[in-house]
């Protein structure tokens, strides 16, 4: 999963931050369960599903839908969206159905039972108000019906028996015939309806996992192809305003790509991988969760719809590449609590600091590495995830906040996996390339491991270190438990040293709601305003339009600034790009004050990283392993 920078920008620093339950059921035969999605009969958002399991033989079964699904680290409580929940009989009675809790039902004399069917509302338009009930799902794991749109991450459609999850699915999606339609599960049939109106799709999936790990994309949607090696991808689009197209998006991917794979070298891969973008038009029904969802073989990518296409094209860059590099962990290397996943309680590996850090750091350096970006843009990338990072606890364990990481004071540090998670991945790679004279890295580490393990076999989550420790060095080892299984914090400056870099002073690039890192407002709680702060000043952008401390942000293109528009309105702006049109009404003690004109490249005073002109041919030598490989 991957989650934009500015989203916990404006949630959080802005506004300051397996063991299953074991049942008794059982089929009597082991047919696949039946499953159906009718989206020819959907009302007030609503779709009908029916679910039906074949014939038990206890007394008593209980039925799910996830609390939590794999790759994302928090509660999504898919049972929420769940209504007129029935279970029938096979003369067609109802079953007694008891709803345990947000996310159970349990069915009596269940031997009768015939089929459950229930309506399933979307979460897209419920995240306005944070769900029904509380916190939404994060937006690319999410749903959506809509007459011209449907986002089926089928995790927030079909459920499970609790002893049934690795048995088979079949699935029937009955939708108006024109609709374009996408999907990573393969198509194993197709019926049009007599009167050529509807056609229903079916699909077939070896067990509940495969369900939840190959979304679906349905309706008016813009699709390219193309090849990566022996990969073909599979690019869905949806732009209610058709602002942006597939075929322009399609040539950044296709490049990013390509370099991806370049990178990756042999690491087993898919012979097709989806990515399904949804494009945000920024109404209130609309989702505000950004960033991106991966699974095997596809991710889930949602966007802001307005965005200038270079400012898209960069957090398709960001997002996707995150997403594709997941290929190596955790899907091809995990563990334990990864592989035997518990929807409802699940337990969580203490590594994320290698399936979200070392992954984001693969997709920081392949660009440096693939001549995507130039030296000197990677390190300004190294030093804005040091600078992130230093906004979190970094003395906390990242191996303990990892394996508790639903609960406090962990949560509120998960962002961290991106940014000091990166930074430990960095650190490995350094340290390898020192000690063998810079032929081996983490990414020849971490092919290593998924030529041990792979995607049908995990590792023991509490013996990872030491077995890392044994596969490289005795100082990898070192680091890892003083840093990663310890909390002491990391003096970077050590590292940057061992490739001949050090850190200096002076005039940096930055965006337009940041100084080196640092936010340029300082919200005030009391008013419910957003005024610029002191730092201001010291952003080129705002002080050669004229800002001062104090003002305060009424609109920005229109659009009013507020508590509650915070996160929309802020990501906006974390995104202009220079040569943006923009125009800001702004509060000068009661004057209104308007500056609209085009965006500046910004710059600020802060640190930097340079090459040392004294550094050592070593020094030298293994700086040149570690960006080129």
């Amino acid at each position: 999963m991957k989650k934009l920078l500015v989203t916990t920008i404006a949630t959080g620093l802005l506004l300051v931050g397996c063991n299953s339950t074991k049942t008794s059921d059982k089929l009597a035969s082991q047919s696949p369960i039946a499953t159906s999605i009718d989206l020819s009969k959907v009302v007030d958002d609503k779709a009908p599903v029916t679910i039906n399991p074949g014939r038990f033989t206890a007394q008593t079964v209980t039925y799910r839908l996830p609390r939590v699904v794999q790759g994302t680290y928090s509660v999504s409580d898919f049972g929420k969206y769940i209504d007129d929940f029935k279970a029938v009989d096979y003369k067609g009675n109802a079953l007694p159905a008891t709803k345990v809790d947000t996310n159970t039902w349990t069915i009596a004399n269940a031997t009768q039972l015939d089929y459950i069917t229930y309506n399933v509302n979307d979460t897209f338009d419920q995240e306005v108000t944070g769900g029904i009930g509380g916190e939404a799902p994060f937006s690319p794991a999410g749903t959506n019906i809509e007459p011209t749109n449907y986002v089926l991450n089928l995790h927030g459609f079909i459920g499970y028996f609790d002893s049934l999850k690795d048995n088979q699915y079949s699935l029937d999606v009955t939708a108006p015939a024109d609709f374009k339609r996408t999907s990573a599960l393969q198509e194993t049939g197709k019926k049009v309806s007599q009167d050529g109106k509807f056609a229903t799709s079916s699909y077939f999936a070896p067990r509940y996992f495969d369900i939840t790990d190959n979304p679906m994309f349905y309706g008016d949607l813009d699709v390219e192809e193309f090849q990566v090696g022996d990969i073909k991808i599979v690019l869905s689009v949806y732009s209610p305003n058709k602002v942006h197209t597939a075929a322009s998006i399609k040539a950044v991917m296709e490049k990013m790509m390509q370099a991806q794979k370049a990178y990756l070298g042999d690491v087993n891969s898919t012979p097709r991988y989806d990515i399904y973008l949804y494009l945000s038009e920024g109404k209130p029904d609309s989702p505000k969760g950004f960033g991106a969802l991966e699974h095997h073989t596809s991710t889930v990518v949602v966007l802001e719809e307005n965005s200038p296409f270079e400012a898209l094209a960069e957090s398709m860059i960001d997002v996707v590449s995150h997403e594709f590099f997941h290929i190596v962990t955790p899907l091809s290397v995990h563990s334990e609590d990864v592989h035997y996943f518990d929807y409802n309680q699940p337990t969580f590996s203490k590594h994320l600091w290698m399936y979200e850090g070392v992954t984001e750091y693969f997709a920081t350096l392949f660009q440096v590495d693939q001549d995507l970006i130039d030296s000197e843009e990677f390190y300004g990338d190294i030093l804005g995830k040091i600078q992130t990072s230093a906004n979190m606890d970094d003395s906390m364990s990242f191996t303990t906040m990892s394996e508790n990481v639903l609960d406090q004071p962990y949560a509120p540090q998960y962002y961290n996996v991106y940014m000091k998670g990166a930074l430990i991945g960095m650190c490995v790679d350094i340290l390898m390339r020192e000690e063998s004279n810079g032929n081996r890295g983490i990414l020849s580490l971490m092919k290593e491991l998924s030529n041990k393990y792979g995607k049908n076999k995990p590792f023991e989550d509490d013996k990872l270190i030491e077995e890392l420790t044994a596969m490289t060095y005795p100082s990898v080892g070192e680091f890892l438990n003083t840093h990663v299984v310890g909390g002491t914090p990391i003096d970077y400056a050590v590292f940057f040293e061992k490739v001949g870099l050090s850190l200096d002073k002076g005039r940096v690039k930055t965006n337009y709601i940041q100084n080196d890192g640092a936010l340029i407002f300082t919200p005030n709680r009391e008013t419910m305003t957003i005024p610029f702060g002191e730092a201001v000043k010291d952003n080129s952008f705002w002080a050669e339009n004229g800002v001062l401390p104090g003002d305060v942000i009424k609109t920005v293109d229109g659009k009013e600034l507020n508590m509650g528009t915070a996160q929309a309105i802020i990501t906006s702006m974390y995104m202009w790009q220079p040569g943006t049109d923009i125009n800001v009404v702004l509060d000068r003690g009661g004057k209104e004050i308007v500056i609209k004109t085009k965006t500046t490249q910004s710059y600020t005073t802060g640190t930097k990283l340079i090459e040392n002109p004294n550094a050592t041919a070593a020094q030298k030598a293994t700086r040149k392993a570690w960006l080129k490989g």
